[in-house]
């Protein structure tokens, strides 16, 4: 990317100005560094992220070097001194310089950007009492600021004619006439008669007036609950909210980049049957067969084929595809999405070229082909290296093969390779990333034997478990089952019941799996041991005979050896799908974005609520519509990678039938499986069955610094029950979210009723922790652990070779191409590393848990503090899990392959480095 050392503007801006951290949605395309000279006159963007006035000797310094010293300007007479912060679009979206000349011919001829203050102590009469509006004032200088070639803040002088019966401003009108949208940060006046300094935070895009219906109004950074709110900005407050929602007329058309819109629709976009009818699928939500979150809507025209499809985009990874625009990615991360996202291209090659990609055999013959990819990537032919330069932007092109155009899918090594390659095949690492991989969320303790089943047996018939105890008790170490049991000794990963009714469709795809159960037994050192593995298939006969299951046990010799090694990578297939589909798309991305859509349209900005939730709802609505364009929908890579294939969006419908909401809560969640019992005496009230559990011990200490973060800070605005109860906006946002955004479990009866201090919080600490600390946990280890597909394969092509057959002739004289065969096809295989390790990775400018965009956020200067207390109290938790991962006897913490556990690190760096909680559900 390219990263401005030098922001310039002019020194006679030199006073406060509050420091802002650079917005999500700008920054560049280019990874090279440009260096600007410093110009005499102009200050840096250190000077102008100031949050204090430079000091005399550091002026007089800088002004002895390079520059000349203006006086901080003096309030005179009736006049408000101000500054705006914003970034002009002219470098930004492939450098629109037309829009930026004509701006600044514009500016010649009288057009210009106007902004007026709103009174918030003064009504007008007139216009019904609503806040004085006060005379239009106008950025100066625009000409005369120079703007750096790379997305930067530009800083404007603005005076105000000052209007006695403005009184304090508690708002601004902006007006935007010129020909491009610009990026407005923040707007500082200074010497307001009676109140002083106002600060305005802003941090969003405005387009130019003939966009918009109305003009752009924004809040000062104070905080009210809507009753609290000054009578002069209620009715302001109120007209914001509904612009956000949209009127009649935008329901009935296809929304735009500029367009603020907020509105839910079905999960009709996935399918295209226009491509043809293989490509056809329901749609998801508004039915009691196919259950679904609401996403935001687009206002797409339907397809040609089928009137409730919405259409798709025709450009190959559309970066247009409507969401409000300050919900999008900035150029900085969008870049690298496409950077790395461009190691997807078999995805969309013709089929010809992806056979010349992946030669003349679709399959890995030997591992040491599989580490190929990490040491010399792949030669492209000159047909396939034509179409991608055909098919995408030249800069893009460049970007993606540089100086080595000939090389083209090489990958970083995975942690669970780096230390040895073959520790993943040991049962103790199979056993341990059940508590410290990417799905440590599936495991649960066995509370009966043989395990059963809950599906219908009217419909499915006998589904209990085949596991007998001639399979697993000579490995309880003397105990007998029901002692096992009791003593809290034996845990099972299921997937019978969840995958069994659909088992049957997946089957007639290229898919060839099973449902699977795997029972375990927990070792004195706190180490899992595999005991038995269970694979099933649903009765050839029909659904109602049940099931056919045969049971695998551990094994070190000859083709028996390789048979377990087959077992458990079923079962890895199973927990990929449960993880990726389940784990992590329905239970982060799909069921916050409700969440999202419904506090931009009930919340005001100036409510507590939504000042508390803001940070932890960034870009997930543009990585929800990005994921519907190239990896979720009809024929994109979660089809094409994971083992339910056309069927996997459908399975996650299902799945979403039995998604509880406070259950997402981390204690909840932990009872619930059997893996941690109530116990008021421990230190978070709940007592872990498996001390060394990874990520439920480090979530419990994430967890309780959220908690302890949301207490401090509701307690703050709601003093008692009625307070919430009251609370007109908070009401609105809940009663929208379950009858609208969750519209399809509105009558569910454990639905917290929203009107006690208690449900507030419990409610907005999980929102928190699923965003934030769940989702990092669920994502960001995926290439560290899955990114050597043989350790975790998510797709397998054929069954359990029989004895007698060829298969299993090649199973006992070339175990690893039998496994490679059947676990790792090629292609997919370089679809599925490229995409997790574009999900795995951190962007520059990621915000991670503590940390806000803005430093004055808000005026409270309490929560202001707390929010600097929960920050130190997630870093002396980081502390503590970096001691853990040094505590020898805490073997689950590294294992055999020697990967850390520093998933619910709160801290990273940016790139792939598997650890830090990000705010957001981004990525």
């Amino acid at each position: 990317m390219l990263h401005c050392k030098h922001l310039l503007t002019p020194l006679s801006f030199r006073r406060k100005v509050v420091a802002v951290a650079t917005p999500n949605n700008l920054t560049s395309i280019n990874h090279r560094p440009l260096l600007l000279p410093k110009l005499p006159g102009f200050l840096s963007m250190d000077d102008v992220t100031r949050s204090q006035p430079l000091p005399l000797a550091s002026t007089a310094a800088k002004a002895s070097q390079n520059s000349t010293i203006y006086p901080h300007p003096k309030y005179e007479g009736k006049k408000i001194k101000g500054r705006v912060v914003l970034m002009k679009n002219n470098v930004l979206d492939l450098n629109d310089l037309t829009a930026s000349v004509l701006d600044r011919v514009g500016e010649l001829v009288g057009k210009a950007v106007s902004l007026q203050l709103i009174s918030s102590v003064n009504g007008d009469p007139e216009k019904g009492s609503p806040g004085k509006v006060g005379k239009p004032a106008y950025l100066e200088n625009w000409i005369t600021t120079i703007t750096p070639l790379t997305a930067g803040d530009s800083a404007f002088d603005i005076t105000f004619d000052w209007d006695e019966e403005i009184g304090v401003p508690g708002a601004f009108i902006i007006r935007n006439d010129h020909h491009s949208e610009f990026y407005l940060k923040t707007l500082t006046l200074e010497d307001v008669p009676g109140e002083g300094r106002i600060h305005f935070v802003c941090n969003s895009w405005v387009y130019p007036a003939d966009k918009y219906k109305k003009d752009r109004i924004f809040f000062t950074n104070k905080t009210y609950l809507s009753s609290d709110t000054p009578k002069p900005l209620q009715k302001f407050r109120e007209e914001e909210l509904v612009n956000l929602r949209g009127d009649d007329a935008d329901k009935k058309r296809e929304l735009q980049e500029w367009d603020r819109v907020y509105d839910y629709a079905y999960y009709n976009d996935l399918g295209n049957p226009d491509k043809g009818q293989e490509y056809a699928r329901p749609v998801l939500g508004g039915s009691s067969e196919f259950p679904y979150p609401r996403r935001g809507r687009t206002g797409r025209p339907p397809t040609k084929t089928d009137p409730n499809t919405e259409s798709q985009l025709k450009l190959i990874m559309s970066l247009n595809i409507y969401v409000p625009r300050d919900e999008r990615f900035g150029p900085l991360k969008l870049s690298d999405l496409l950077a790395y996202g461009l190691k997807t291209i078999p995805q969309v090659l013709k089929p010809e070229l992806a056979a010349l990609l992946v030669g003349s055999h679709n399959e890995f013959n030997n591992m040491q082909e599989v580490l190929m990819l990490y040491e010399g990537g792949i030669e492209l032919p000159d047909g396939i290296l034509k179409y991608i330069k055909d098919s995408i932007h030249e800069e893009l092109f460049k970007e993606l093969f540089r100086t080595d155009g000939e090389k083209f899918l090489k990958f970083p090594v995975p942690q669970v390779i780096q230390d040895n390659k073959s520790a993943w095949r040991t049962d103790e690492e199979f056993a341990r990333e059940m508590l410290a991989g990417v799905n440590p969320v599936a495991i649960r303790r066995l509370q009966e034997f043989p395990p059963a089943s809950k599906l219908d047996q009217k419909a499915y018939g006998d589904q209990t478990s085949q596991i007998t105890k001639e399979h697993i008790e000579h490995n309880l170490k003397g105990l007998s089952i029901d002692e096992a049991i009791k003593n809290n000794k034996l845990f099972i990963l299921d997937h019978h019941d969840a995958l069994m009714p659909y088992l049957r469709r997946i089957n007639t795809t290229s898919t060839k799996t099973y449902s699977s159960r795997t029972l375990l037994f927990l070792e004195n050192d706190g180490t899992l041991k595999p005991l038995a593995i269970e694979l099933s298939l649903p009765h050839p006969d029909g659904d109602q005979f049940g099931c056919i299951s045969k049971v695998y046990t551990p094994s070190s010799q000859g083709v028996e050896s390789s048979i377990w090694q087959l077992a458990k990578a079923y079962v890895n297939v199973n927990d990929s799908g449960h993880h990726q589909l389940i784990s992590h798309w329905l239970k982060t991305h799909a069921v916050i974005e409700p969440f999202v859509i419904a506090a931009n349209r009930q919340l005001s900005v100036l409510h507590p609520i939504h000042k508390l939730l803001h940070p932890h709802f960034r870009e997930t609505m543009n990585a929800n519509a990005i994921a519907r364009e190239v990896l979720t929908n009809a024929g994109g890579i979660i089809e094409e990678t994971v083992f339910p294939a056309k069927f996997s969006m459908e399975w996650s419908s299902v799945m979403y039938k039995n998604w509880v909401f406070p259950e997402q809560a981390l204690p909840v969640d932990l009872i619930k499986r059997g893996m941690a019992v109530e116990d008021p005496k421990s230190s978070h009230s709940v007592r872990l069955l498996i001390e060394d559990y990874p990520y439920a011990a480090d979530g419990l200490e994430i967890w309780s610094a959220i908690k302890t973060w949301v207490k401090e800070y509701c307690s703050f605005y709601y003093k008692n029950d009625e307070m919430v109860q009251n609370d007109s906006e908070l009401q609105s946002w809940w009663k929208e979210l379950r009858e609208e955004g969750h519209g399809d479990k509105k009558d569910e009866p454990w639905w917290p009723k929203m009107q006690t201090c208690e449900e507030l919080i419990e409610s907005c600490t999980i929102i928190i922790w699923l965003s934030s600390a769940y989702h990092a946990a669920i994502n960001y280890g995926q290439y560290s652990i899955g990114g050597y597909v043989p350790n975790r394969p998510s797709i397998s092509l054929q069954f359990m070779p029989e004895e007698g057959t060829p298969e299993y002739e090649e199973l006992k004289t070339n175990p690893d191409k039998a496994f490679l065969k059947t676990f790792a096809p090629q292609l997919q295989t370089l679809l599925g590393m490229a995409s997790i390790e574009i999900l795995s990775r951190h962007p520059v400018d990621e915000l991670y848990l503590g940390q806000r965009g803005t430093p004055e956020w808000t005026t409270d200067a309490n929560m202001l503090q707390a929010s600097e207390d929960f920050r130190k109290k997630l870093e002396g938790i980081e502390k503590r899990i970096i001691k853990m991962n040094k505590d020898e006897k805490l073997k689950n913490r590294v294992g055999p392959a020697k990967i850390p556990y520093t998933l619910l690190y709160p801290s990273s760096e940016p790139g792939l480095t598997g650890k830090g909680i990000p705010n957001s559900v981004n990525i």
